[in-house]
């Protein structure tokens, strides 16, 4: 019996309308092969990286190199051609830190040169520090009446609570074609075990108040500069606490590599003389303590949705042991290559496309943070006019590896957008979409707005060896794929600001 033709019709919609809906997004191959052309032949990713670290130097937030950075960065996406390129004040940082000279090694029993580095926004020594280092162990509030009035003029070191362990994983690691199986599935939702819970806010607010009492009692006493462990395997990873409000800076003090330190405290344990030498010139800037974001734009050309944003971004400030290559001068380099690529090859997007330079995000996101505070939602007043503008923001910022695919923060109606602006990428690398969520860079400040924002999921290489320590220079980053990153982005991004739509959003509640 031959069937109703209605019937057939009926039954062909139904049997191939899942697959029509699953692959519904335009990609604009022509496009992609421009894109492709020009990052991948005519790329800048070398020069903007070489001027980012070894031209400007360390990127502390308020420090000279940071405002170098603002200056060259401007100035190069004008030179590019890009629209609206601008320096903003983002908000009240406080007083900026330069480090202008350092030494330090261990003089007895034999001459040895210290890896280390200065703690930012912590005073200098006012000149060159000789003699005996003093072990010192406070715990409690009963101990620091054992030290009170030995410790002026001192070289302070503390015992050792933990040592580095042995790795037995490769100094570098590229994602396996297995790890990218196991990140495109959710993890296993399990109950949270509080019988093994170990510590909490309390304790970790307890701690912090020690120390500051601990602080505090190193400047009554007058110690000359206190040394701290911090990185290991010849590195020394770099940190400090910014001032705030009427804060006063402590009293010198320097992060050294861990294999150095413990033989200062191993050879004191053991009665064994030790002596340094050492000096720190630090220089606080106050004439401008304010923070600074860039940015710069391809306008839109559709009368309806050129009011419209789609922005790409990471953070230009870093750490001060290195030059901050893959943290993160990379994701700059990156991002600033896709606005190049694009605005060489003469896109005319119907949204703008806008590329953000975060400042201060290693102090906490301040920068993306108050962006998004006072363009798009404030907690205190609510979302802005711009708020519904936005179609989506993109970060990199997980050092200068390939990009392998994009963590969707948990916004499952974006799955088959990405996955088919993905889908001309297979062959560099590029295809796992996400629902995981991750954190701790500028992507958040959106997201923590019910904002469309995505990090790029990258091989991490050696980015946790290296990252924030003074091995994070120009060496360390992976120039090759930081120019197929550039290439993804810049499709990815085009794509979006071409949509009809806005990429969706998740449920938000504030």
């Amino acid at each position: 019996m031959q069937l109703p033709r209605f019937l057939i019709q009926a039954f062909l919609v139904l049997f191939f309308l899942p697959g029509l809906q699953a692959r519904q997004e335009p990609v604009d191959l022509e496009m992609v092969q421009k894109i492709r052309h020009e990052g991948l032949q005519n790329s800048s990713i070398r020069d903007i990286s070489f001027n980012l670290t070894d031209v400007i130097g360390p990127r502390l937030s308020g420090s000279s190199g940071l405002a170098r950075a603002y200056q060259w960065t401007s100035e190069q996406m004008a030179e590019w051609g890009l629209s609206n390129v601008e320096v903003v004040p983002w908000g009240e940082f406080g007083p900026g830190w330069d480090n202008e000279k350092f030494y330090i090694a261990m003089t007895a029993p034999y001459y040895q040169h210290l890896v280390g580095v200065p703690r930012a926004w912590t005073r200098g020594t006012g000149g060159p520090v000789s003699g005996a280092p003093v072990l010192v162990d406070i715990r409690t509030d009963e101990d620091f009446e054992k030290y009170r009035g030995q410790l002026g003029g001192r070289i302070v070191v503390t015992p050792v609570t933990s040592e580095p362990s042995v790795s037995f994983n490769p100094m570098a690691h590229r994602y396996s074609d297995e790890d990218l199986e196991r990140l495109s599935q959710l993890p296993e939702v399990r109950s949270p075990d509080y019988g093994n819970v170990v510590s909490g806010p309390s304790d970790w607010a307890a701690r912090r108040a020690f120390n500051r009492k601990l602080e505090e009692f190193y400047q009554e006493e007058g110690v000359a500069v206190v040394l701290r462990p911090s990185g290991t395997f010849g590195t020394v990873r770099s940190g400090g606490s910014r001032l705030v409000g009427e804060q006063q800076p402590g009293v010198a003090q320097i992060d050294l590599t861990f294999e150095h330190y413990g033989r200062i405290v191993r050879l004191l344990e053991a009665g064994i003389g030790v002596e340094i030498e050492l000096e720190v010139q630090n220089r606080f800037l106050d004439q401008d303590t304010k923070g600074y974001n860039v940015l710069a734009e391809i306008p839109g050309t559709d009368r309806r949705l050129r009011d419209e944003v789609v922005m790409i971004g990471g953070h230009l400030d870093s750490w001060h042991a290195g030059t901050g290559a893959n943290d993160n001068a990379a994701g700059v380099a990156g991002m600033m290559e896709v606005m190049r690529i694009l605005k060489e090859i003469g896109v005319e997007p119907r949204r703008t496309i806008r590329i953000g330079l975060w400042g201060a995000e290693e102090q906490g996101l301040f920068g993306s943070r108050e962006y998004v505070r006072e363009h798009f939602y404030d907690r205190e007043t609510g979302k802005k006019p711009a708020y519904d503008k936005l179609s989506a923001y993109f970060n990199v910022d997980n050092g200068s590896g390939k990009i392998r695919g994009i963590w969707l923060m948990g916004n499952d109606e974006a799955r088959p957008i990405f996955e088919d602006l993905l889908s001309p990428f297979h062959d560099m690398g590029a295809s796992t979409v996400t629902l995981r969520s991750t954190g701790s860079t500028d992507h958040v400040a959106f997201n923590a707005a019910g904002l469309p924002g995505f990090n790029m999921m990258q091989d991490r290489i050696d980015y946790g060896r290296g990252y924030h320590t003074n091995m994070d220079t120009f060496e360390r980053m992976e120039l090759g794929d930081m120019m197929q990153a550039a290439v993804i982005v810049a499709s990815i991004v085009y794509h979006v600001a071409m949509r009809d739509e806005r990429i969706p959003r998740k449920v938000f509640t504030p």
